[in-house]
């Protein structure tokens, strides 16, 4: 005898419950075959989209047979028979799903569902029609109308697959088309020519011009622009540039142009035409194709020569200042001449100059140098007793006798100086420009002479002191000379700065040198 105490314990109670649920799911699962395998059900064939296999259903209608087998069916799809019809054994129900068409066309983008086989097809289901130079894409490339839509099931495999269960309809739906339908428009294009039409699905007037080969050139206008949207009715005026050859600053350049006249066509290409520039043909010339346009520079300007003019130096006597001394009295300043030339180029190259004109910007100062005339007398204790003389000065001395004088010993003034005497010690030949022949001098060294002779080169401050051939030395060396009282008549006051050999200061060279 069971008690009631131990039905209501805990764990017996838990272990009653399971067994009630598992129980009852059995019923469950058992009454489901039985509805569908069960005595009370038949088998028909259902086949969807090419895709048949055999069920058993115990639903009286086709249409409660595809809702059990999980089929929404849209109004488009076909069902054989009719959803209506009452199931019977072995019957075959057909289902072919009519796939989605994406269509955008006219500024909107709707889907139809379609069994077309053609994209003319499909566009009729979605009550499209088509006009000339429409284009139709689809899938990304463009069709016409008569082209195949692509395969509904492009992976379906061979024969009539078995549905798996839980059968998975979705997965085997059928594949969508996009296609698109592009409208052409009318444009009106007027090259300055016959205006004429372009029919075209372009998006922009350049993609238009291109489709249509309209050539464009560069510098030809396009209005409106190029990347402009098309509109139907849209005129587009092109104005055409024409052809040119420019010859200008040495280079010579093939181009376009819109100008009208020569001198627009310039200024269109930035070419600087300046007042003396020569155009060819003239500015105003009408341009047309090929015109041939040459710029030749003309350059004009004015160049300004300078010429300095050298200052005369003056020297005047000062009779306050003694001999052989000198001041600056006035400082002498070279003046300059200008002239100024005109000169012309052409394309770089001169072509003339001319000149238009001379004159003296300024004049020349001329250097006043005032010189000694004062004579003072001097005197000098010699070997040879006490002289007096009133100018001394550095002169270069040589040496020569009737041997040495280079004169043939036939010539009848062999031996002789110029003042007739016979040639020997004592007797100096001198320039006697400077040192007066007649002159009384003392040379240390030498002793007191006679200036009585000249020579060839005897010029300047050069003395040629005078021996005989048995008493002869050689001098050569810059040595001091005492021009001895009384003074000439005819005195140089300025001696001259020759001959130019070094003076080391000594007075006398050792013979043999």
């Amino acid at each position: 005898m069971v008690d009631v105490h131990d039905l209501l314990r805990p764990s017996q109670v838990w272990r009653g419950l399971f067994w009630l649920i598992a129980f009852c799911g059995l019923a469950l699962i058992g009454g489901f075959l039985w509805t569908e395998n069960g005595c009370n059900g038949l088998e028909v064939v259902v086949e969807v989209d090419g895709y048949a296999e055999t069920v058993r259903t115990a639903r009286p209608t086709v249409g409660a047979l595809l809702t059990d087998l999980g089929l929404a069916l849209r109004p488009a799809d076909r069902v054989t028979p009719d959803p209506t019809a009452r199931l019977t054994p072995g019957m075959e129900v057909g289902v072919q799903r009519a796939r989605p068409g994406l269509v955008e066309a006219d500024g909107t983008t709707f889907t139809v569902y379609t069994h077309a086989q053609t994209v003319g097809g499909l566009l009729a289901d979605a009550g499209l029609k088509l006009a000339d130079q429409d284009e139709i894409w689809l899938d990304g490339e463009r069709v016409t109308a008569a082209t195949a839509l692509p395969p509904a099931y492009p992976r379906r495999e061979t024969g009539s697959p078995r549905f798996a269960r839980p059968r998975g309809w979705a997965g085997r739906e059928p594949a969508p088309v996009r296609l698109s339908l592009r409208r052409a428009v009318t444009l009106i294009v007027d090259d300055g020519t016959t205006p004429f039409a372009v029919h075209t699905t372009a998006a922009t007037v350049g993609e238009a011009l291109l489709r249509a080969e309209v050539t464009l050139h560069l510098g030809d206008t396009v209005r409106p622009s190029l990347g402009s949207r098309m509109h139907d009715g849209l005129r587009v005026v092109i104005q055409r540039s024409k052809p040119v050859l420019i010859t200008a600053d040495g280079k010579t350049v093939q181009t376009r142009t819109r100008g009208k006249t020569v001198g627009d066509a310039l200024v269109e290409l930035g070419v600087v035409v300046s007042g003396n520039d020569w155009v060819s043909p003239a500015l105003s010339t009408q341009v047309r194709d090929n015109t041939r346009i040459k710029v030749v520079r003309v350059l004009e300007m004015m160049e300004v020569e300078r010429e300095l003019i050298p200052y005369v130096s003056r020297l005047v006597p000062d009779e306050q200042m003694e001999i052989d001394n000198q001041r600056l009295v006035q400082q002498g300043r070279e003046g300059e001449r200008r002239r100024r030339f005109k000169i012309t180029f052409v394309d770089g190259q001169l072509v003339s100059r001319m000149l238009v004109d001379d004159w003296v910007a300024t004049e020349p100062i001329t250097r006043v140098m005032a010189y000694g005339t004062k004579l003072v007398p001097r005197t000098l204790e010699t070997s040879e007793g006490t002289i007096t003389y009133w100018r001394k000065m550095r002169a270069y001395a040589t040496s020569y006798s009737p041997a040495r004088s280079g004169t043939s010993i036939t010539a009848p003034w062999y031996g002789l100086t110029r003042l007739g005497l016979p040639a020997g010690k004592g007797l100096v030949g001198v320039d006697p420009t400077v040192i007066p022949l007649g002159t009384r001098l003392y040379v240390p060294g030498y002793g007191v002479a006679l200036a009585a002779d000249t020579g060839s080169g005897l010029f300047g401050k050069w003395l040629d002191l005078g021996y005989s051939d048995d008493d002869f030395e050689l001098w050569h060396w810059w040595v001091d000379v005492y021009l001895l009282y009384p003074p000439p008549a005819n005195i140089r006051w300025v001696l001259p700065n020759w001959p130019q050999f070094p003076d080391r200061g000594g007075t006398r060279m050792p013979a043999g040198h």
